[in-house]
């Protein structure tokens, strides 16, 4: 297959080198025309995955007509806040029976739409599929063994994608919940941050997972409030990409967190960090939507108070702890 993916990032990027590896000609699309011929000139992409050699059978383009020409797989990798800017450049060159596969996570900011109804939205007549689950790029890349959920309204497209990206380290699990699958991938970004703030104010395994479990609570009961599976949230794209996200040196929200908890601002932390937190828009998407569904979210109303209202991480803390009693359910 001829494949086109949007967005040279690093997961965009690790999963075109795995694409390349399965043997698929692969156009990998920069955004910036310099940092592509850099690429090229470097044989790596050193800002995102420094020291992993690009394979052949990648080819690096940054003109949107060029990257598309040909291809009748998209993956689409742009974060959450310019998806949909970047698809209507790559509409004029996207014909009416490709594939999308979405490998972004999070929620669209203002319209407070799942990434896949903003590609619905887009590319109507296309089969869409989103590809989601416990996966650092800097891992696949590398070739460590892992496993993630593909997720289509009809599992016929979640097969094909399934088909073309898996192999000997690359598993692949198919769901027909694509609401729970993206969810699950989006607002455990919000708790990582948590998670994060906890080990940069120098808390311990305890704390992490009691924010974890809880934070895991939140995201299952607003999901089934939008419409998703209950099951969903305890597989590879739940609780398995929630641990993930919350424990590795890899995760960025994880390191915004940090930053943040040891008393930087987030200007200084996103800046340090230097890569897309996602966490960061999607916990006041997520505040909105549990605020309009009745949902109890109080972990990423905490979240929300400390990025966007300057709320002292300690304060936060005290708060959570010193809520009205309840019961476990």
């Amino acid at each position: 297959m001829k494949i086109c993916i949007i967005s040279a990032g690093s997961w965009g990027s690790a999963l075109a080198y795995l694409l390349a590896g399965n043997g698929h000609e692969v156009n990998l699309w920069f955004r910036n025309e310099e940092k592509a011929k850099a690429a090229i000139a470097l044989g790596e992409n050193k800002d995102y995955l420094p020291g992993i050699k690009i394979p052949k059978g990648v080819n690096i383009c940054w003109d949107e007509a060029n990257a598309a020409y040909g291809c009748d797989i998209f993956v689409q990798g742009a974060p959450s806040h310019s998806v949909r800017e970047t698809l209507e450049r790559f509409k004029p060159f996207i014909s009416n029976n490709s594939t999308i596969v979405n490998i972004s996570k999070g929620l669209e900011d203002g319209s407070y739409k799942r990434l896949s109804q903003v590609i619905e939205e887009l590319l109507p007549a296309c089969s869409l599929t989103t590809l989601s689950g416990p996966t650092h790029a800097e891992e696949v890349a590398m070739k460590i063994p892992t496993a993630i959920v593909a997720a289509s309204k009809d599992l016929k497209n979640a097969e094909f994608v399934q088909d073309i990206f898996m192999n000997e380290n690359f598993r692949i699990y198919t769901s027909d919940d694509v609401a729970g699958v993206e969810i699950g991938g989006a607002i455990k970004n919000v708790i990582a941050l948590a998670a994060g703030i906890s080990d940069g104010m120098g808390f311990g395994d305890n704390t992490k997972a009691a924010l974890m479990t809880r934070g895991m609570r939140e995201i299952s009961e607003l999901g089934v409030a939008l419409g998703a599976k209950a099951d969903t949230f305890y597989g590879l794209s739940g609780i398995g990409d929630l641990i993930v996200t919350c424990t590795s040196n890899h995760s960025r929200n994880r390191r915004v967190g940090l930053l943040l908890g040891q008393g930087k601002t987030l200007e200084e932390a996103t800046k340090e960090v230097r890569m897309v937190a996602e966490g960061v828009t999607t916990a006041k998407t997520a505040m909105y939507l549990a605020n309009k569904h009745e949902v109890e979210a109080p972990i990423t109303t905490e979240i929300y108070k400390v990025l966007s209202e300057g709320k002292e991480p300690k304060k936060a803390v005290y708060d959570l702890m010193t809520r009205d009693r309840k019961k476990e359910v």
